[in-house]
């Protein structure tokens, strides 16, 4: 398991890079690639619904798989730890009763808020479309994936969001009701063997405005 922990979070942020060449001797431990997802899993999401749903690529079968389908990122494959592939799961109201329940038991959340806020929230997703959920939940998990880019910096390892590949074959390939779980994105994530590219970002003044 890795130890070095990064706590500044000024260098997390700055010295993030998206890295497309990694050491392939490093490994991530289940233990440890669980606490980082549990880490990133403290991202917010539309009424607590938590729609991110992840499949851990990091055998050398599951790599051989996934390669063909993300034909522009071979080395972040080949070389990474693992890749996260990221889905929103259009169902996820199915475990409002549990996620409402363990709060109520943990004493985050009064009974009564959740016997009234409960019928709210299943009346609501009846009422929206497909294509509204998905922006909703498209939006939730990439609160989550960002989130889990930072985590592993704080971690010590490094990331590349990979938006570029078969999304439909790998939702096949991986066993995930392609009806149900809609892929957002795959991100590769393993120690750097290069130092990635700085980028340029738009002055403030140019994008956000004040009224």
């Amino acid at each position: 398991m890795n130890k070095t922990k990064l706590n500044d979070f000024n260098e997390i942020i700055t010295g993030r890079r998206s890295i497309r060449n990694y050491d392939p001797t490093v490994k991530i431990s289940k233990e440890e690639m669980t606490e980082i997802l549990t880490e990133a899993t403290l991202a917010p999401s539309s009424l607590n619904m938590q729609p991110w749903r992840f499949v851990v690529i990091d055998s050398a079968e599951g790599k051989e798989k996934l390669a063909p389908l993300a034909k522009f990122n071979q080395k972040q494959v080949e070389t990474s730890a693992a890749v996260i592939a990221v889905f929103a799961d259009m169902n996820n109201i199915e475990n409002a009763e549990e996620i409402y329940s363990k709060a109520v038991e943990l004493g985050y959340m009064p009974a009564e808020v959740k016997e009234t806020q409960l019928p709210t929230i299943k009346g609501l997703f009846e009422t929206v479309d497909r294509e509204q959920l998905k922006d909703i939940n498209l939006i939730d998990a990439g609160l989550v994936s960002m989130q889990l880019m930072l985590v592993a910096r704080a971690h010590g390892y490094d990331t590349n969001p990979i938006g570029d590949y078969e999304k439909e074959e790998t939702s096949k390939a991986f066993g995930m009701d392609v009806n149900r779980y809609v892929p957002v994105m795959l991100i590769s994530i393993g120690k750097a063997a290069e130092e990635g590219y700085k980028s340029v970002r738009l002055p403030i003044d140019t994008i956000a405005e004040w009224k």
